[in-house]
């Protein structure tokens, strides 16, 4: 695809779905912006209101190359709906169906292959408690297994189990999984999985002798989450500021 073509679905889409697609089309550009992309590959998902159709980035253009328009509606078998011109890969959106199949509360799911998550995810202890971040996601975060290439449909069921109701996945060998109730809030917890893993690796760099947070407090924390909204990061407080600042670095995403 030499030249992208250009769409224009602002007064084709119902005004729910366009708000979904800008929020959508913002966070890939942040996503890019702070460079934890992986050139056309991985996925962010997002619900369309009311319906069991997604929306995701087209096959083969990069995260800074989205826009409102250009992303492209699909089912839960990843079969494109509508006229898009685009493409979408299958293959990667089978971890975001499997999820979204399951979790009616996720309005959106973020699937990236950043460098500090595979790391982490690939150590035999995962994320330690030894820093605040941290303590934002141990009390809901889970792990999956490495099967390979996540292409077999029996694989969905493990994924799913694996899940369960954490709003956290790192997945073995492979990288970090974040979910919640809305776009803003995803992104807001793959910020702070970003941070724990970048942080513990750190740490772990220097040799040092590692301060770990007590366990009474690691406890009290999962006790406090374990009576709260743990889908919720604030990331309706933060989002508009984050919103803003896609609209500053790449303004063309909202075309």
């Amino acid at each position: 695809m030499s030249e992208i073509p250009k769409l224009d679905l602002k007064k084709k889409v119902s005004a729910e779905e366009w708000q979904v697609r800008l929020d959508l089309a913002a966070c890939y550009r942040l996503v890019a912006h702070f460079g934890w992309d992986d050139l056309i590959y991985t996925h962010i998902s997002a619900r369309v209101p009311d319906t069991e159709t997604y929306l995701v980035n087209p096959y083969g253009l990069r995260f800074d190359e989205v826009t409102a328009s250009n992303l492209v509606r699909v089912n839960l078998k990843g079969e494109v709906i509508g006229n898009s011109p685009f493409p979408i890969n299958p293959a990667g959106f089978t971890i975001h169906s499997a999820i979204h199949e399951v979790r009616h509360d996720a309005a959106c799911v973020m699937h990236l292959h950043t460098n500090a998550t595979v790391a982490v995810a690939s150590l035999q202890d995962g994320l330690l408690p030894i820093s605040q971040y941290a303590m934002f996601i141990l009390p809901s975060l889970s792990y999956h297994d490495y099967e390979g290439l996540a292409v077999e449909s029996d694989e969905k069921k493990r994924l799913q189990e694996d899940l369960g109701e954490s709003y956290f996945m790192l997945l073995r060998n492979h990288g970090g999984l974040t979910l919640g109730p809305s776009i803003g809030d995803a992104f807001m917890h793959m910020y702070d999985l970003m941070r724990a893993c970048e942080i513990q690796l750190m740490i772990q760099s220097t040799g040092q002798t590692i301060t770990p947070i007590p366990d009474e407090i690691v406890q009290n924390i999962c006790q406090q989450a374990s009576v709260v909204n743990l889908g919720s990061t604030g990331g309706q407080i933060a989002w508009p500021a984050m919103y803003r600042k896609a609209k500053q670095i790449a303004p063309d995403f909202e075309q």
